[in-house]
């Protein structure tokens, strides 16, 4: 049973909803170092004289800045110090101009940004441009738009002009709220209350991609145009996406009480292979990548986070009423799902494989988020909720009897029982299912028909289930209870108790 299931009484509503999106806008034919050698050939400008090339570009889009800031009756602040956070300085002038629809504010910064330079190859006689790294005035533009709601858009006055925006899931579901005369109240990027949650999730899981295109294209075309002198339009694709799960407790006294217990237990029993399957991989073991849990104490409260290379799950109570799950990934490749892939021979097939980074895979990689969350939300329920299984130790302790011959219980002090139990509870088995030789690899100093046997006493207790006509098993919903309270005892009760015991 799931949080919100147990708590009903004491919670509001849960929502489902993106939160922070990152997008990256490039134009296709110049975004490469090759792509922008070919343009300037095209175009017979020497490579030597790129610089010359692009200097009329910057002063375009310094123009347009301080055009657009007229019209809206705004001055464009610069930014000195790189430690200084821009939304509070924009948070300050948008409290003082009043201003809440449109363009808010214009900040400017020096700030790296991606260019090139030319580069002679004397052993190829070639000239070309290189990727390189360099600094150059960026402009932040601050608003509120129709279909985004609350963002910005950071462009850069040097070639290639690639552009950054943010906005906030919840805003575009606040707007369609109102739109739908439902009641919301928020606070900061999430809601702590809804009219009708049901429906606010019908909405929030309609996001409409082609309408966020259209509004992309639109703020292109008005803080950057100098994308039309290319002749292109710009390609939009994710940068950053975070999609978060909140349940919305009536009261702080009703959530601490609860978290306190969540935070412990996330702590002490999520391994690297449960983080893992909550993002829905297996943990190979060549698998060279970071992974880990974090755990801090901010003024907003208390966090835990699960980190797997460039994908991250955190847990943490939002203004001490909301607890909210949050998956965020980095690069959204590291995803699969089922698509329509195109071969080289031209040929179309519909396969298992890693996601786009397109803004048309918003919707795909919203199931994946999701799914991450709810799995995690699923294993740190059933480590909340360890009463059953503790009823249940009475019982997978006994004896049981099958066509005469007697099968001993599960002792969970013995090394060989707790063993097994540690090995058949990782991560990747939930999802797909173990063997006998999958055991072995965590448990080489037993034989096969060791672990045959147990698995008949688990089968017989009724803590595995076997899938027909295979020799695959599964953990049944009250062998994950159950044993996942055997594992919480010993890391959380029985291995710190004996320690202090020993000292």
């Amino acid at each position: 049973m799931l949080l919100q299931d147990r708590y009903a009484r004491m919670i509001k509503g849960t929502t489902s909803c993106y939160d922070r999106i990152i997008i990256s806008g490039t134009i296709p034919g110049i975004c490469f170092a090759e792509g922008m050698t070919s343009y300037l050939y095209s175009k017979s400008v020497r490579i030597f004289d790129y610089p010359k090339f692009a200097e009329p570009f910057k002063e375009a889009l310094r123009a347009n800045a301080e055009a657009i800031a007229k019209a809206n009756d705004l001055e464009i602040e610069f930014v000195r110090s790189s430690a200084a956070r821009k939304e509070d300085i924009v948070s300050k002038a948008v409290t003082k101009n009043g201003k809440t629809q449109g363009l808010l504010y214009i900040l400017s910064a020096m700030e790296a940004c991606p260019t090139y330079k030319p580069w002679h190859d004397k052993r190829t006689g070639k000239t070309s441009l290189r990727g390189d790294t360099g600094k150059c005035l960026h402009y932040y533009f601050y608003f509120n738009d129709p279909e985004l709601g609350f963002g910005y858009i950071r462009v850069p006055t040097w070639c290639p002009f690639r552009l950054q925006l943010y906005f906030n899931g919840h805003n575009i579901l606040h707007k369609e709220l109102c739109q739908h005369d439902i009641k919301s109240s928020m606070a900061d990027n999430a809601f702590d209350y809804i009219e009708d949650f049901p429906l606010a999730q019908e909405l929030s899981d309609k996001l409409d991609i082609a309408i966020l295109h259209k509004a992309f294209d639109r703020l292109a075309e008005t803080y950057c145009p100098v994308h039309k002198d290319f002749g292109q339009v710009y390609h939009w694709s994710i940068m950053q996406a975070e999609y978060a799960t909140d349940i919305v407790f009536k009261s702080k006294e009703d959530l601490m009480p609860i978290y306190d217990g969540l935070m412990k237990a996330a702590i002490h029993t999520v391994t690297p292979d449960n983080i893992a399957t909550f993002l829905g991989h297996k943990l190979h073991p060549a698998y060279e990548g970071e992974i880990g849990n974090n755990y801090n104490v901010r003024i907003e409260g208390k966090r835990v986070k699960h980190h797997m290379g460039s994908v991250s799950i955190k847990m943490y109570d939002k203004f001490g009423f909301i607890l909210r799950i949050e998956t965020t990934v980095n690069n959204v490749t590291l995803f699969k799902h089922y698509r329509t892939v195109e071969h080289r021979d031209g040929s179309k097939t519909q396969q298992l494989a890693p996601m786009k980074k397109n803004i048309y895979s918003l919707n795909p990689l919203r199931e994946c988020l999701l799914a991450a969350n709810r799995r995690y939300l699923e294993f740190i329920s059933d480590l909340e909720d360890y009463s059953k299984g503790k009823n249940n130790i009475q019982s997978i302790s006994q004896k049981v009897q099958d066509k005469g011959r007697t099968f001993r219980g599960f002792n969970l002090f013995d090394k060989f029982d707790l063993a097994i139990v540690c090995a058949i509870l990782r991560g990747e088995f939930k999802i797909y299912g173990f063997r006998s030789k999958d055991v072995k690899r965590f448990l080489p100093y037993l034989s096969s028909s060791q672990i045959s046997r147990t698995f008949k006493r688990l089968w017989l207790h009724g803590l595995i289930r076997k899938i027909a006509k295979s020799y695959k098993y599964y953990i049944t919903e009250i062998g994950q209870k159950t044993l996942i309270t055997c594992f919480k005892l010993k890391q959380m009760v029985i291995i710190p108790e004996l320690n202090v015991a020993r000292a």
